[in-house]
């Protein structure tokens, strides 16, 4: 394997011609240049006057379907002279507009295309709607210039998953497309599905490393489920399985001295408080109308607290280039007055680590802690999630006595907490990491494609 960067420029003079740097040794035996699963024979020559450009004739550069010229990725295997890689971002939900073609998360989108490492490779964001399977090209949006500019271009070399939601992700037609582009055309697929919370537990409960750091969950089938918890625990929290963003959640403490039920949720008006003096009187009340066997009931923690609020931390996991684990981004998220959760949009507030920690040993004690459980769970959740996973947003605490717990783990975690000025770097860093996974898939679908496809 040999992959190094270079200048792509067009030829004009020998239109059916690529000359490649003399830095390239291989130049005798190479035939083809590829771009995505595109592949072109051609006449491949030595310029002896450049050391990192390589030149492309006009006549193959159509072939190919290169939609620009940049300084980027080539990769040499055998008798191939490869660009790229070419990365599509898959999702759904696009408009007619040219200003915001994916509606509300364009910019989302154009910053993820114009970060400064998206330049080394070609990225582009597609829907099911923008594919032609009899000629294999794609109808892709680029982000050139501040602004949208679509381009045919191949099937790409790697599939990054952004379906904003389940309902989505279930549609039929959207699971062909996926189907169809990983079975068909062996192309990796990276953070194929949303977690399903009840999944995630049952499937890390049972492996000793990590089970003391989940919180009891069962599965919703009574009231004896909640009270049996609330006899242990004193609070609970009754959460939707495929719930996102904290909606859905109540908050339910039983008090002994008083005999009452406290129940903390939120609707369209706000945070809300209620008492019950009978379990049965509050989940007939409050959950009527909800299907609670698709439900879970999870044992409350006492968390650490600032400023008498309830702090809980949202970690970012990246594979980088080597596909190994790390951590990318750390936030603490403090929750808002009268929530029961942190989400910023129940009023929670986001901050560093060293803002609510000024205390330096205490500090890097949570840091290190945080950091050694986040890896652990990723790297069991990778083993046993079907699927290429690149990143995971976990939702942890940590309880008065330091230890943590799991809360939630996301395979399409939000951005949210980047918004906040003093986690601008995490959002580099994480921007830096996704590409770097997405540059270790393709070398591996090139060169070792046995190790991805079994």
């Amino acid at each position: 394997m040999n992959r190094k960067q270079f200048q792509l420029a067009e030829g004009t003079r020998e239109p059916g011609i690529v000359y490649v740097p003399y830095t390239v040794s291989e130049t005798n035996a190479l035939r083809y240049i590829s771009f995505g699963t595109c592949v072109v024979p051609c006449e491949i020559k030595t310029d002896y006057l450049s050391d990192s450009t390589i030149t492309i004739g006009r006549e193959v550069l159509q072939e190919l379907r290169l939609p620009f010229l940049s300084d980027i990725h080539v990769f040499l295997h055998d008798d191939t002279i490869i660009i790229g890689p070419l990365i599509g971002i898959f999702t759904a939900g696009f408009t007619e507009s040219q200003l915001r073609p994916i509606g509300e998360r364009s910019l989302f989108f154009a910053n993820l295309l114009t970060s400064k490492t998206a330049q080394k490779a070609y990225l582009f964001v597609f829907g099911s709607h923008n594919i032609n399977w009899q000629e294999g090209i794609i109808t892709g949006y680029f982000y050139n210039q501040e602004r949208w500019v679509q381009y045919d271009i191949p099937f790409p070399n790697v599939v990054y998953d952004r379906l904003p939601n389940r309902k989505t992700e279930n549609h039929r037609a959207i699971a062909r497309v996926k189907n169809r582009l990983q079975q068909e055309y062996l192309i990796p697929w990276f953070n194929p599905g949303f977690f399903n919370k009840w999944d995630i537990y049952t499937l890390l409960k049972n492996d000793k490393e990590v089970a003391s750091y989940l919180p009891e969950t069962r599965l919703f089938s009574g009231f004896e489920e909640v009270e049996l918890l609330l006899s242990k625990y004193r609070h609970v929290y009754i959460k939707p399985m495929n719930g996102s963003l904290g909606n859905g959640i109540y908050q339910v403490r039983y008090s002994f001295e008083h005999n009452e039920y406290y129940c903390r949720y939120r609707d369209e008006e706000g945070n809300k408080l209620r008492k019950y003096h009978s379990l049965e009187f509050l989940m007939n009340h409050l959950l009527a109308d909800v299907d609670l066997h698709t439900f879970i009931v999870q044992q409350g923690i006492p968390l650490l607290r600032v400023n008498g609020n309830p702090v809980d931390f949202r970690i970012h996991t990246n594979k980088n280039r080597s596909g190994e684990w790390i951590v990318s981004a750390i936030a603490a998220k403090i929750a808002g007055q009268g929530s029961m959760t942190t989400h910023i949009n129940n009023g929670g507030e986001v901050k560093t680590l060293e803002e609510i920690f000024p205390d330096d040993k205490e500090r890097q004690t949570i840091k290190e802690r945080l950091t050694t459980v986040t890896l652990l769970l990723s790297k069991q959740i990778d083993a046993t999630v079907t699927g290429y996973i690149g990143e995971i947003g976990f939702d942890v605490g940590v309880d008065k006595n330091g230890h943590v717990w799991l809360f939630e783990a996301n395979s399409k975690p939000g951005r949210s907490i980047f918004d906040y000025p003093k986690l601008r770097e995490g959002d580099l860093i994480t921007k830096e990491l996704f590409l770097d996974y997405a540059l270790h898939l393709t070398e591996k679908a090139l060169f070792t494609p046995e190790e991805l496809f079994q």
